[in-house]
């Protein structure tokens, strides 16, 4: 196992690819909810070293800070693909951005951290708190909403910031907020360290949570729709190969731990992988309409999104309706 990761790390992260096509830069951000994309990025380019690629498309992961740069670098066309936030995505192309979601990234994978010594053992018990939460654009804000609603609670029950999630857990840990809300690996952060705790997560209350989509522009698509295909190709065969056992979970740990990918203490990615083994997941990729609209219209409630917006102006089906999950050999 050891061999395979340095063995494949360099065509698919900036190095030399043996003479081959360019590889298709896709941004991504260090996070957990990203996690089909290097294992795809080195599964493909494994296969391609073992002689079983059936074609040489190559992909190389590109980690940014946060989406607004990657929101940014899809609308200027540095980038031509990159995980976002599904209701970003809806909003760029109300905007007459050229960008589609083709494919889903994972399922679940936020959770809601309070102070190990804390008092709180239900939601309501947030009531007059500060909590952090990433953007009012993560579907984290929207998870927040929804459990203020189930609690018969609204948002001026509670105190919201904004925060980036790498600087929630110290911020939990000097008590500047309550609590947080957030993907992972920022919760098991905090509780790897034992100062922290889960309140709810996303596993729990909304099963069939997504937030990150894979979102390639549509010169892409017109101009390279093999490659883009095999692109979804790859990612639904990651998150197959992802959910398929634990021992690929912490192959996947590894990978994703370098530097050249999340650049991440491995236990912590570990501690998201087995704490419980269904923290995120990622083998049922399937695009549902009605939770795409669900999505909006909670983005709507919310005010990040102004009205409806045409599921077929966001979305482009074809790829995961002729994807074939591609072989992992890692």
């Amino acid at each position: 196992m050891a061999s395979v990761v340095p063995f494949v790390l360099p065509g698919c992260s900036g190095g030399a690819n043996d003479g081959g096509p360019e590889p298709l830069v896709v941004g991504g951000l260090p996070v957990t909810c990203n996690l089909t994309l290097p294992v795809a990025c080195v599964g493909k380019d494994s296969a391609i070293k073992a002689g079983h690629a059936t074609n040489d498309f190559r992909f190389e992961y590109s980690k940014y800070s946060g989406w607004p740069e990657i929101k940014e670098s899809l609308m200027a066309g540095r980038i031509q693909a990159g995980y976002m936030l599904a209701p970003l995505v809806m909003d760029l192309a109300d905007k007459k951005i050229p960008v589609k979601i083709v494919s889903l990234g994972h399922r679940s994978g936020a959770v809601i951290m309070v102070r190990q010594d804390s008092s709180y053992q239900k939601f309501s018990d947030l009531r007059g708190k500060r909590i952090a939460i990433p953007s009012r654009f993560a579907v984290d804000f929207l998870f927040l909403r929804k459990m203020l609603t189930r609690e018969n609670m609204t948002p001026k029950d509670i105190e919201i910031v904004e925060m980036p999630p790498p600087d929630m857990p110290a911020a939990l840990y000097a008590n500047a907020v309550d609590a947080y809300c957030t993907g992972e690996p920022f919760g098991a952060a905090a509780q790897s360290a034992g100062y922290a705790r889960v309140l709810r997560m996303t596993r729990d209350e909304w099963r069939n949570y997504i937030c990150c989509c894979l979102t390639v522009r549509e010169e892409l698509i017109q101009s390279k729709p093999e490659m883009v295909q095999d692109l979804v190709n790859q990612v639904l065969g990651a998150g197959q190969w992802l959910d398929q056992k634990q021992a690929n979970r912490d192959t996947a740990v590894q990978i994703a731990a370098g530097k050249r990918f999340f650049n991440q203490d491995p236990r912590i990615l570990r501690f998201v992988m087995e704490n419980p083994t269904d923290r995120v997941t990622y083998g049922d990729l399937r695009m549902i309409r009605d939770e795409f609209e669900e999505l909006m219209q909670l983005s709507i409630e919310a005010g990040t999104i102004k009205h409806p917006i045409a599921y077929e102006r966001y979305m482009e089906e074809r790829f995961t309706k002729a994807a074939v999950g591609a072989s992992i050999p890692l």
